[in-house]
């Protein structure tokens, strides 16, 4: 049998000799009108504490599977069990400077079931002051969809059923969706201070309080 080639990926950028932030676009694909967040984020975070920091920008709960791809490779959590296919690459091995520049674009996927596919676009790199928060949201528009809605079409769906007061799944809907279903919120200032929370916690390589690797 022969012997399985492990993937090593080009690591972009040596690092950097003084703190820098990238500035990313992020924007939910397939979401009509769209949901997007802006957010800078420090070069030496991992791709598994990136993927913290999107979880909460968005409000999603951290409930399902979730990858990135970034120049052809796909990183996440490798599972010793699954011996079906190439694993992912180890996110928290991976700081973004590694992998990032300005101008680099990358998806993060959330939820294998529903398909939330997010599209990362890095809008600049700037110089980063060492009182700066290690994440910190700069704008965004809308609130997430609620978990288990079925992906970018079906909640288009939703929104259209609650929307029109004919419609006879109208109530059912609204019972699932809760009593705070706002899709066209975006709280900034909750964002940040989850983002300020968690930060408080960790920001380092395998030491953070939401995985035990």
């Amino acid at each position: 049998m022969a012997k399985k080639t492990k993937v090593v990926p080009f690591r972009a950028q040596k690092p950097p000799r003084s703190p820098r932030a990238y500035v990313l676009k992020v924007a939910l694909r397939g979401a009509r009108p769209p949901i997007w967040r802006r957010i800078r984020v420090a070069s030496d975070l991992s791709l598994r504490e990136l993927h913290h920091v999107l979880q909460i920008a968005f409000g999603w709960t951290d409930s399902h599977l979730h990858e990135f791809e970034i120049g052809g490779k796909h990183y996440g959590i490798p599972d010793p069990l699954e011996d079906i296919g190439e694993p992912p690459l180890d996110e928290q091995n991976y700081q973004l400077h590694e992998l990032l520049q300005n101008g680099s674009r990358a998806e993060y996927l959330y939820d294998f079931g529903d398909s939330w596919r997010h599209d990362i676009v890095v809008e600049d790199e700037e110089a980063a002051k060492r009182s700066a928060p290690k994440a910190e949201c700069l704008a965004g528009a809308r609130a997430c969809p609620p978990e288990d809605s079925g992906g970018a079409h079906r909640y288009e769906e939703l929104l259209e059923a609650v929307a029109d007061p004919t419609n006879k799944r109208r109530r059912e809907l609204l019972e699932w969706v809760g009593p705070y279903f706002a899709p066209e919120q975006f709280d900034l200032a909750s964002v940040n201070r989850a983002l300020r929370g968690a930060g408080s916690v960790t920001w380092r390589r395998r030491r953070e309080r939401f995985y035990t690797s």
